[in-house]
């Protein structure tokens, strides 16, 4: 069973950094497509980034193309976004989900489990 856990989120000044971290308890979390999703006030959940499960490929939303990062580590159950050059933009609730998919779209259907999300304000 996939159980995911986020991790990270606080707040930081406009061009800090955060790291998000998300475990996932189960035992086939190296065979899943990881992808981080965002939601904030008043606005509809988006895509972030991705990963395949392998770790060999990462997809991100124009948005945040250059500033953030996404990784794993299979050996820790664990998924990464590494954000840096924030801005007051990417406040948001931040969720990981995984996908039975190796190779997951940005499409929310497209992952079958989320985490409960984590919170990141960006101050100006």
């Amino acid at each position: 069973q996939v159980q995911l856990v986020e991790s990270g989120g606080g707040l930081v000044q406009a061009g800090g950094s955060l790291r998000l971290s998300c475990a996932d308890s189960g035992r086939t979390f190296s065979r899943l497509g990881m992808g981080w999703f965002r939601q904030a006030p008043m606005k509809e959940r988006e895509f972030v980034a991705r990963i395949t499960s392998s770790g060999s490929s990462t997809l991100y939303a124009n948005s945040v193309k250059g500033r953030f990062t996404i990784s794993r580590d299979n050996y820790k159950n664990t998924v990464y976004l590494q954000m840096n050059s924030l801005e007051p933009e990417d406040t948001a609730v931040y969720y990981c989900a995984a996908s039975y998919s190796s190779f997951p779209g940005v499409r929310q259907s497209s992952y079958a489990y989320w985490g409960q999300g984590t919170q990141v304000t960006v101050s100006s």
